[in-house]
């Protein structure tokens, strides 16, 4: 139960930012991405075309992978990826995957027919433990799929070594993690058998909508290409190129999962400004290390980036202990909120909520439970200043002062 907040006796009667509220994370959008949603409705070229090849193409290169293909979001890239491989097509089929992430890692799962299996996470990152994922497998797991959890890789060169034991697959969901590299240097999006990524719209990419695959093999690219879009051999742009009989076929039941190019453009222009942006986002995170200093039972996640490892940034996440915090996380989201401060729950253990909780019960896992009622985000966005960062880490001091007073 949250701790009432008494404002007027935090904030003198008035938010700390007056009437400006600090959104939680706004996207930073800019003349190339506006230049490039004007190109298509000019041309009116609005669905999957040059745009989202071009991206394609650049976002491989990037990712420092042998392929990228674009699909409508996240969720859409982790279900072909399943599917793709086959997992669920087999009864009790089983894929490991974390509990603290959005419910679309483990709806995915349930979707293409197989059994989500969560496992705890590590105390000092909330990324997937490996010990538990080890003793997790079964002769019915197919896969494992990680989360980058709020930027920061996850362990998977313990990972891939279980894989590589075991003969799973690994598929990552790097929703938050565009700019992650592992303590050997390897990119995210180069290392699992599929990686998949986000493009919405409080993404570090953020394209409103969208998302990408980045993988190596042939076969795999040739199916996705044709799954994403109902099956055809041809896709949108190339089927001008060919009427008549043999202008398409449909070799398996698709779906409707291709991006258009209108979050295409947007997403390119993104691309281009994402390494300015990650490093406005380091910036933010130093910022809020040195601000939040020594504020007893208010921490922020451990690291374990190893000497070339690369931390995402995609948000800032800190653990709130009520006892030597004065109050719990939903009360300083709530007073921050009073005083004009988005904040972001990012997650409640899925495991925990109704449906998978009912369908696919699983064992306490503490240190994901303990983390799904103390997880707090802070502000983190390039369209932020390092001023608006002071004023989010004045109001949580001043909100500890008056809830440990």
């Amino acid at each position: 139960m949250a701790v009432p907040v008494d404002l007027p006796a935090i904030a003198g009667g008035r938010p700390l930012r007056g009437e400006r509220r600090l959104d939680f994370a706004p996207p930073a959008l800019g003349e190339e991405e506006r230049a490039n949603v004007l190109r298509s409705l000019e041309t009116g070229w609005l669905t999957t075309g040059p745009f989202a090849r071009q991206l394609e193409a650049e976002f491989a290169v990037y990712a420092e992978a042998e392929h990228a293909l674009a699909v409508s979001s996240c969720t859409a890239a982790m279900y072909l990826a399943l599917r793709a491989l086959g997992i669920g097509e087999d009864e009790g089929d089983e894929v490991i995957t974390t509990p603290l992430t959005w419910p679309a890692t483990a709806n995915v799962i349930v979707r293409a027919g197989a059994r989500p299996v969560f496992c705890d996470v590590d105390q000092a990152t909330l990324c997937l433990d490996p010990a538990a994922v080890e003793a997790a497998v079964t002769p019915r797991t197919r896969a494992v799929m990680p989360v980058h959890y709020a930027g920061h890789p996850a362990d998977l060169a313990a990972i891939e070594a279980t894989c590589e034991r075991h003969g799973l697959r690994l598929i990552e969901d790097a929703a938050h993690a565009t700019e992650t590299r592992l303590a050997d240097g390897r990119k995210i999006g180069s290392v699992g058998d599929i990686t998949c990524f986000s493009f919405y719209a409080n993404k570090n990419l953020a394209a409103g909508e969208g998302g990408m695959l980045t993988l190596s093999d042939d076969a795999l690219v040739s199916r996705i290409t044709s799954l994403r879009l109902h099956g055809l051999t041809r896709d949108s742009w190339k089927r001008y190129e060919k009427k008549g009989p043999g202008a398409y076929d449909v070799l398996e039941p698709g779906y409707k999962l291709n991006l258009s190019d209108l979050h295409a453009g947007v997403a390119l222009g993104q691309l281009h400004s994402l390494e300015e942006h990650h490093e406005r986002r380091v910036a933010q995170a130093e910022r809020y290390d040195e601000g939040l200093d020594g504020l007893e039972g208010i921490a922020p996640l451990g690291r374990r980036l190893g000497p070339a490892g690369v931390h995402g940034w995609h948000i800032y996440v800190v653990q709130i202990d009520r006892e030597s915090a004065g109050a719990d996380r939903d009360a300083y989201a709530e007073a921050l909120g009073e005083e004009g401060i988005g904040t972001g729950l990012h997650f409640l253990p899925v495991h925990d909520l109704t449906y998978f909780r009912a369908a696919h019960p699983t064992p306490p896992l503490p240190v994901a439970e303990k983390a799904g009622a103390e997880v707090l985000s802070l502000p983190l966005s390039p369209a932020h200043s390092l001023s608006d960062v002071d004023d989010v880490v004045a109001a949580v001091r001043r909100l500890h002062a008056h809830f440990t007073r």
